[in-house]
Order: structure tokens, then sequence, then C-alpha cells
């Protein structure tokens, strides 16, 4: 018992600190309880083949298919355009539609999926989306208590009642609590996130949806922008490749774009943009745009024979004279980097963002600081936000890396011009036949087997271009992470653990009553979650709340609400969930903007669940 409870201790010191990554903390949690013997082999890998990890597997694939296809962007977008302009309206489309995407996508991927849409939408509405994107998040969660596939915890303590011999939960048990929760969020945010919009004001009413010129205005590149004319037929640069003249290396200077005559009629445009590829040959009359040192551009231009433009200078005839990036040809937008992304610790020369998607990356925004110096050298963090400069089609392309990043300040209109896959209504037939086998009794397929079958089935059509980019949808960290910390609840149970710490509960509360016993669960859940991730905490304290109803001869399915409940509903941190950090950046939000709009909630989804939960579930 006292080897487990310091391994349990361990491990939740390590959680709370984030200074190691949490799968490989309950990996090597899962080594100690063997090295101990606590456990034995069978035991200890016993999460790796629970139908609830493999069922995690199979909707991660499907949520692929779901958004690789253009499917889900497709009908929120649809959706969201009844809001107008009302301000309103668009605050409950967000909530309604998030949490109806949340039945059925993980809370991560439904904020992915909306963010840019609510951002564009805000944008269009005139208000400010800091008042809509913290909801976002908080209404992911809510949808995620609707079904029994919604969100981790839901399959977990349906898991535990079915091994304790209760039965599982159905696919739709969790929808009454569900509703609940989603109706005192409505009530409470649309108030209570007026708060959000006081530094909004502050900043002269500049919102996340800026122009493409405010966006370079705001990371200051046109502060930092110079033009080089090939004028002359001796320079050297004619004929060369800018690999070839290694610019980067050489000086430190980034080319942005090129600018081509393809014509004399000042009647039309007659210039041409161009990113600099690799294998474009430079010509006689081209313009170079850079970013970098004066001195060395002015090096540059002097070692190659080119002509350095000022600001009274027309580049080519019937162009502007001014030195600034149109957004003819090519465009600009922001990408937000993901917690899960792998471009994490690499640098902007490593990712290959020119290489892979034809974009160059103009500038970092860093919190509050902007980067535009050295910029291929600059390691990326999670909450980064790149502005990044590419044809709309390659910037439209980088929207389907949705496990790397997600593309922000793309009006609705361009990303209306992105063409929806074909196979969408397979992806659509797919997901509805996959529910119908999970809510219909009568069909005799388990979940985990039509999730599976529908998890093949969108490999087989094609919603999932391969098996590879099938693995790739894949959130590997989270499956290693569940699968190593659920045996840590066999061995709780096994060392006496859980029956110690549920009978100080008991002792301390049972004689009070079994609904006040249930606030004390729900209330020990709630303050863990905001320390540890929400699937930990839902594998540590269900076997607890079960033994605790057991002890006292009640019914543990309340008991077992309340642990997946108090574990969802953690809005008092920016780090409890996934979609909170995820918005963060996005709103600019501080860690007090949590905890001025998130904890009064949390405490106040407590309270009527408590009341609430014994309604549905009786003791």
């Amino acid at each position: 018992m006292i080897a487990t409870l310091i391994i349990l201790l361990i491990s939740a010191i390590l959680f709370v600190s984030g200074k190691v990554r949490s799968d490989l903390v309950a990996i090597c949690a899962l080594l100690a309880l063997l090295l101990c013997q606590v456990l034995n082999p069978t035991e200890a890998l016993s999460g790796f083949s629970n139908t609830t990890v493999i069922m995690m597997v199979g909707l991660f694939i499907v949520g692929g298919g779901i958004f690789q296809t253009g499917l889900a962007k497709m009908i929120g977008s649809k959706v969201m355009t009844l809001a107008g302009n009302s301000e309103l309206r668009l605050f409950l489309l967000v909530m309604i539609v998030t949490s109806a995407i949340g039945m059925f996508v993980s809370n991560t991927g439904t904020v992915a999926l909306m963010l840019p849409i609510v951002v564009s939408m805000a944008a269009a509405a005139g208000t400010s989306s800091r008042r809509l994107l913290m909801p976002l998040a908080f209404a992911s969660s809510m949808g995620g208590m609707m079904t029994l596939i919604g969100t981790p915890p839901n399959l977990i303590v349906s898991d535990t009642l079915a091994s304790a011999g209760f039965g599982s939960l159905g696919f739709f048990s969790f929808l009454p609590v569900g509703l609940v929760t989603l109706g005192v969020g409505i009530l409470y945010l649309l108030p209570a996130t007026k708060m959000l919009t006081a530094k909004d004001k502050v900043k002269d009413g500049k919102d996340s949806g800026k122009s493409f010129k405010e966006l370079v205005k705001e990371y200051g590149v046109s502060d930092n922008l110079f033009r080089v004319h090939i004028k002359s037929h001796d320079s050297k640069a004619i004929g060369q490749t800018v690999v070839d003249l290694n610019i980067y290396r050489e000086y430190g200077i980034n080319v942005l774009e090129l600018r081509r005559s393809t014509g004399q009629n000042r009647f039309v445009r007659t210039v041409n943009q161009q990113l600099a590829s690799p294998d474009l040959m430079l010509k006689q009359n081209d313009v170079l745009y850079l970013s970098g040192d004066p001195e060395m551009i002015a090096k540059f231009a002097e070692d190659y024979t080119l002509r350095l433009l000022d600001n009274h200078t027309d580049e080519i005839d019937g162009s502007s004279s001014n030195a600034s990036l149109d957004f003819f040809d090519i465009g600009v937008a922001e990408i937000l980097i993901m917690p899960s992304s792998s471009m994490i610790n690499r640098t902007i020369i490593d990712a290959g963002f020119r290489s892979k998607f034809s974009v160059n990356v103009l500038g970092i925004r860093r919190k509050k600081e902007y980067i535009l110096n050295d910029l291929g050298n600059v390691k990326m963090l999670s909450g980064d936000v790149l502005l990044v400069q590419g044809a709309w089609k390659d910037i439209a392309r980088m929207k389907k890396e949705s496990t790397n990043w997600v593309v922000l300040g793309e009006p609705l209109q361009e990303a209306a011009k992105v063409t929806l896959d074909y196979k969408a209504p397979v992806a659509a037939a797919i997901m509805v036949a996959m529910i119908v086998m999970m809510v219909v009794d009568s069909i005799p397929v388990a979940p985990v087997t039509s999730v599976l079958l529908a998890a093949v089935l969108m490999v087989i059509t094609g919603c999932v271009r391969s098996v590879e980019a099938a693995y790739k949808t894949i959130n590997w960290q989270t499956i290693v992470l569940f699968a190593a910390m659920l045996p840590m609840s066999i061995a709780l149970e096994k060392t006496g653990v859980s029956e110690m710490i549920s009978g100080a509960i008991v002792t301390g509360l049972g004689a009070s009553g079994p609904r006040l016993l249930l606030a004390g669960i729900y209330a020990a859940t709630s303050v863990m979650t905001i320390f540890i991730s929400n699937t930990v905490t839902a594998v540590l304290m269900a076997p607890i709340a079960l033994q605790c109803a057991m002890q006292i001869g009640v019914s543990p399915v309340p008991f077992m609400f309340a642990v997946t409940v108090a574990a969802s509903m953690c809005f008092a941190s920016p780090f409890s969930t996934p979609p909170n950090a995820l918005v963060m950046s996005a709103g600019q939000y501080t860690f007090m903007d949590y905890v001025k709009v998130g904890l009064p909630l949390q405490i106040l989804m407590g309270v009527v669940m408590v009341i609430v939960l014994p309604l549905f579930f009786p003791f």
C-alpha cells in the first residue's frame, strides 16, 4: 500500500508540474508498479487491451475522416451563417453548435474545427471574438457530456460500472445531464463573458478578426520591408534561383515574394506576385521583396548590382510606388500551434514551411512579444501564433494539418473557396450508421465493434486517404496516457488504497446521508481536475466513488456521474483541458481570465449537479 501511495503521489506531482510529458509519467508509474511487484505483467498491460482504449483509437480515425472530407466544417459553417449580425444569436449558436458537434467528436477536435469559423463570424458581426472563444472551449466540454463517446471520462465510468457488475451505460444515458450543463453554461456565460470585452476596448476595439494589412502592420512586417529591382542586365542574380544565391545563410535576409511584369497595359494589373520558390529562375526587371537587416540588404544589392528602391519609386510601370505587401495572388494568415503539435521545439527551417506548404513565415507572436528577426532559427512553442504568407490554396492546404496547428485570421469568404471533398456524404453515412448501431439495442453489435467498423470503412472508402493517414489522426499521447493509467485503479483496489480513501470519505460524510457524500465526491474530483487532466482524474476517482456508494449501500450510478461531470466541467484553469489551452492564445486570455469567468461557473455547476443527479439517477 505504501509503495502504491508513493507512486501515486509522485505521479500527481509530476502531472501538476507539467515539466514532464504526461504520457511518459504514466508509463514510468506503470513500470514502477511492475518493479515494486504491485502488479503482474498481465495486470499492468491490461489497459492496452481495454475495450475503452480500443474504442478511443477508432473514434480518432472516425473523427479524422469527418475532418478530412470537410464534413464537419461544412456543417459548422452552414449553421453558423444563421447568426447574421446578431451578437446574441451568434453567442447562442456558438454554444449550441459546438456542443452538438462535441457530442460525437473529441472536444479538442471540436475547438480546432470551430475556432477559425467563430473568429471570422465575430469579425463579420462586429463583436469581440474574446467573448466567444472561451465559451467555445467550455461548450465543447459540455457537448462531450451528452453521449457515451463524447469525452474519455464518460467511457471510464461506464467501464467501471460494467466491471463491477452494474451494467454499462447507454449511448444517450448522459444526455439529460449534458443538457443541464449546457443550460447552466448558457445562462451564466451570457452575462459573465462581458468581463472579457474590457481589454478589447482598451485596444481601441481591435479584435482577432483583423484585415490582412492590419495583420502585417501589427507584426511590424511593413516596417522591415525592402524592395530590390534587378534592373541591370549585368546583374549576377539573373539566371539564378534564390537557393543558388544562398541569400538567407549569406546575408540573413528573408525573401518574401517576387513581382514580375506580365505586360505593359496600364488599365489592368500587370504585375504577377509569386513566392520565391527554390526552382524559380530570376529574370531582368524582377522585383524582390525582402526583410532583414537594412545594412545586409544594402550589401546584397551592391554585391549583385541591384537597385534598392525607395517609397517614391515605382518598381514596375503601373504598380504602386509604396513598399507594401499586397494581396492579389498571395495572402497572409495566422496559424496557432496546438499543444500536441509535432512542431513544438522545432525551428522554422526544420519545420519546412516553404518546402512542404510553399509558405513563408513572416513573424511569430509569442504572448505579447513579436519576433521578426532570425526567424529560421527560432524554435516554436505551444501557443505560438505564426504569421504565414502564401497562395490561398496553399494556406487552405495547411488546414488539413489539424493535429499541428489551427489556421486563424482567414476571412470566411476565402475559406469558402476551398472545395469540399466529394467523400463528405460517404463520411456522413458512416458516422450515422455507427451512431445507429450504438444507439439501437436490437442491433447485436457491441459499441467497440461499431466504432472499429466505422474506422475501417473510413479508410476503405477513401474518407481517410490511407492507413498511414489514419494512424496520424490518432493522438497517441492520449491513448498511451489512458492505457498506462488504467492499471493504477487496479493497484489502488488491489492494495486497499481505494477502500481506505472511500472509507475515510464515508466516515466523514456518510452519516450525513448520500447527498452530502455525493457532494464530497464531486468536490474532490473537481479540485483534483484543476491540477491533473480530466482523464487521469476520472481513472483515479471512479473506483473510489464506486467503493463509497457500495459501503453505504446505495446505487453507484449518481456517484459515477458526479465523477465524470466534475472531471469534465473544469473551467478555472487554462491547463485543465486541451480546449481551454487551445483558445488561450487565440483569445489573448490571461490565467486570471479563466479564474474570473471559469471558477464561479465550476462552483455553480457543482451545486446544480448535487441537486440534479439524484433526480435523474435515484440513490
